[in-house]
Parts: structure tokens; sequence; C-alpha cells
């Protein structure tokens, strides 16, 4: 998959997580070995010298540092104070710098940090060294209003930093939010394929870059072409189905039953369809079900090698509609079966 990534244009790979356990920093190790002079590959480590250490073990010449810096996660998961976590965000960061290391800075929980002290965070942070600034929505609370404003504050005071986001999909408003943050200022995106990450998972590459791209108008370096296929190859390799309905990677992204769809895509695709099925390797369907209209039938029979005046096509159409209507899904071949029977009456 990190091969892939490669050659779709990704441009930074977080490998893994390698003082999380051996598994991780193998393939921490591998991944980095393989592409680590076409693409930077960075690893995950805490703020704690020996993960530093154990991360840095492995190659990769880009770390991401990460500590909470809400005040829930300091009372309830770390137990130190806010004083206590600048300390320790300028000497760790100052630590890996002095390691000759690309050094990205997460102020974990941040959309729930007091702006102030995120702000305080972020300035120490860039004191120290840092290369790069990611502000996580750790939990999927922002809405893409709050977000771009939020990134406008950091950035305003990153001194030329790159700023980053990483959004989960707790509220279904991980793309939203990675674009506001864009719109904002950031120049980077945490993504995954498929959207794939804890509980409702992250922002999805394939829905994050084609929003930039059709809806914003960025250049992006990723080969949309390959979306599809890469999606699908994720999915086979952990068993986790894409939705059926998913935008642009999903098997309905370009699927158009109802009558008036289908004939407006069939004369202009563009006026049913706001991209296209071929940028990001997908194919168009066209499904037949209670909403079909004859235009959607006559190509289905056609691409079939059945041809029908449209009192004949009328007659099959009013049947697979009765079908239908029972509950009954309605493939290519029930349509050609049925127009045959009626042709050879």
């Amino acid at each position: 998959m990190a091969v892939r990534l490669r050659d779709m244009g990704v441009d930074v790979i977080e490998a893994g997580f390698p003082a999380s356990c051996q598994p991780e920093f193998d393939a921490t190790k591998k991944i980095n070995e393989t592409i680590g002079e076409e693409v930077e590959v960075t690893a995950l480590s805490r703020m704690v010298k020996d993960d530093i250490d154990r991360t840095l073990d492995t190659g990769v010449k880009s770390i991401h540092l990460f500590i909470a810096t809400s005040d829930i996660h300091l009372k309830y998961k770390l137990k130190i104070t806010r004083e206590q976590v600048e300390d320790r965000v300028y000497t760790m960061i100052r630590y890996a710098k002095d390691r000759g290391v690309t050094v990205e800075f997460s102020p974990e929980d941040a959309t729930r940090t007091d702006r102030d002290f995120l702000l305080h965070v972020v300035r120490t942070a860039i004191s120290a060294g840092a290369d790069r600034i990611n502000i996580p929505d750790t939990v999927g609370v922002m809405d893409p209003f709050r977000m771009r404003d939020l990134i406008a504050d950091v950035v305003s005071v990153a001194k030329g930093r790159t700023v980053s986001v990483h959004c989960h999909n707790d509220f279904g408003l991980a793309t939203a939010n990675s674009i506001a943050g864009v719109m904002g200022g950031a120049s980077q995106v945490h993504v995954t394929i498929n959207g794939m990450g804890e509980r409702a998972g992250n922002a999805s590459l394939e829905e994050v870059v084609m929003a930039l791209k059709k809806l914003g108008g960025f250049e992006v370096n990723v080969r949309t072409s390959m979306l599809y296929e890469t999606s699908r190859m994720l999915s086979e390799m952990t068993g986790m189905m894409v939705p059926f309905f998913k935008p642009v990677v999903g098997d309905n992204a370009f699927g158009h039953e109802a009558g008036i769809h289908v004939h407006g895509v069939l004369e202009n695709p563009e006026t049913y369809e706001p991209m296209t099925p071929e940028e990001v390797g997908n194919f168009r369907r066209i499904a037949i079900g209670k909403h079909s209209g004859i235009h959607g039938l006559r190509m289905v029979l056609r691409e079939g090698g059945v041809e029908l005046p449209d009192d004949k096509l009328r007659i099959v159409l009013e049947k697979i509609k009765e079908m239908a209507g029972d509950g009954r899904r309605i493939t290519p071949n029930d349509a050609i079966e049925i127009a045959r029977q009626l042709g050879n009456a």
C-alpha cells in the first residue's frame, strides 16, 4: 500500500507508530527502506525520549510528535499541568531537531483546547524548531466555520511554517472540516484511504482530494485516476467493505436509476455528474428499477444486444417497475431476459 501511495503522488506517508510494538517498528523500517528516497516517510511518536529514539532507529528522516493539550486530557489521561506540557513540547522537539530530522508537532485534542493556550503551545513548538504544525480535531467536534477560523488563528502565529489539519469523522464532517482548514490557510491535510480510522474514521483521501480539486480549484499531486482501484485494493486487504453510496469510490457514486437523471446523463454526463468517473478510475452504472425510464432501459438492452421498438420497451419497463415495486432487485440480465421473452412472443 505504501508503494501504491507513492505511485499515486501522495506527498507524505505516515508509516506507523514504531514505539508501540515490534510489528509497527518493522513495518515502518521496511517502508522507509523501500520508498524513503522517493517520498517523505514519517512516523508517529509520543513526546518521550525513549519513544523518539525508537522511532528514529527505523531510519526515518521525519517524525510526527504529539501530546495532548486539552484540559480534559491533561486532567484525566496525562495527569500533568499546562506548564509541564509546554516544557515537554519545547524539550522534546528540541531533542528531535538535534537529531537532524523534520519535526511535525500535533497538540492532540487541539479543537477542545483553550484557544489562548493552544496558540501559546504552537509558539513554543515553533521556537523549539518545529517544521510543521498539525491541528487535530481528535474527536470530530468542529464545524467548518469554526475550523476555518481556528486554522487562520494558528497560521497567524506559525511564522511561515506549514500548518496541517487532521480531522475525525464522528459527526460526518471530516471532509468538510479539512476543506475549511485549507480555506483557513492550511497547506497539508491528513487523510486515509476510504476514511479508515478510529471510531467513525478520518477524513477520506479520495473525498478531500476531489473536493480540493473540483470545488476549490487547488492543484494536488495525487493521480486521481488511481483512486477507485486503490480504494478497492485496501478494502480487499483489510476485509472492510466500501459503502455502496460512498462518494467518489462507492459503486453507486456514478450510478443512475431515475429516468430523468439517466436521460440527462446519456445526453451530457455533466447534467448529473459533478466529476467524471474516469477522473477517479470509477465507472458509470445505469441501474434498472422502479424509477427507471425508457432511455436507460434502451441503453441497457442495447448493450445486451437487444433492440425493441418504443411500444415494446414500455411494456418491458412496466414489467420491471412491477417487479421492483415488490422489493426485487432488477439486474440488467433480468431486463434483457424479459425483453427477449417479449420479443419472441
